[in-house]
């Protein structure tokens, strides 16, 4: 199924996420309350496992979490110790409850937030600061931050559900996520949508799988399968 697209769905679209988000920081206001925890808070213990036993990651590695939502999967990093962490997403909404959420646990200055789209932007390094770029409109002379942990849960399956043109937007994503990463960055991805297979033939132009982690599964029909794929990559 690697050649083929999903069906496009509200979940797909800028729109119905601004408004999740909205709603979310609303019931944090009024009954302290994050919101979801996108395929269960299972997912995020796998992944933030995982980082937390990799010796080469430490405290002070720079980690990213793409479309970063409530913030959740940055928080419990957080709480581990990890202090140089940055969360993107494409909606404003997101990044105004996550720096609320983080606020209320008073982590408030460990974590940058941007907003930002990775299918047609970068993120630049100038005067100090965090800064994002539409990537046709990237100079030489500036410089693109490379990050040592990348993250994704859930990102790539809604831009695999957009309704406009979802192929085109996933390798750009993922052409864009190699620009911020170098051959000692991990990618760490979990997807209810795609399979580790799919996932390792998406992303095979620029990189390669290392581990599959383990994940919940299924029998049905005398078959086996994973209600979520969790997949470590790395640069080619």
């Amino acid at each position: 199924m690697a050649d083929e697209e999903l069906n496009p769905s509200v979940l797909g679209t800028y729109d119905h996420w601004n408004q999740v988000y909205k709603d979310e920081l609303k019931g944090l206001e009024e009954f302290d309350d994050p919101g979801t925890e996108w395929f269960g808070k299972s997912a995020t213990n796998r992944m933030v496992k995982w980082i937390s036993k990799c010796s080469d990651i430490k405290e002070d590695s720079r980690i990213l979490d793409v479309g970063c939502g409530n913030g959740l999967m940055l928080l419990a990093l957080a709480k581990l110790g990890y202090k140089n962490l940055v969360g993107i997403d494409y909606c404003q909404s997101a990044l105004d409850l996550a720096s609320a959420v983080f606020r209320k646990e008073n982590f408030e200055n460990v974590c940058n937030w941007i907003q930002m789209d990775l299918t047609s932007q970068t993120l630049i390094w100038d005067k100090n600061c965090y800064g994002c770029v539409t990537v046709s409109d990237l100079l030489e002379t500036e410089k693109q931050v490379v990050f040592d942990v990348c993250l994704d849960k859930g990102t790539y399956d809604a831009i695999s559900l957009n309704p406009e043109n979802s192929k085109k937007a996933r390798q750009s994503y993922i052409e864009n996520m190699a620009r911020i990463m170098n051959h000692s960055s991990i990618f760490v991805i979990t997807s209810c949508n795609w399979t580790a297979n799919e996932l390792a033939a998406h992303f095979s132009g620029h990189f390669e799988l290392l581990e599959e982690l383990p994940a919940p599964s299924f029998t049905f029909g005398g078959k086996t399968g994973n209600t979520v794929s969790a997949c470590v990559f790395k640069i080619q």
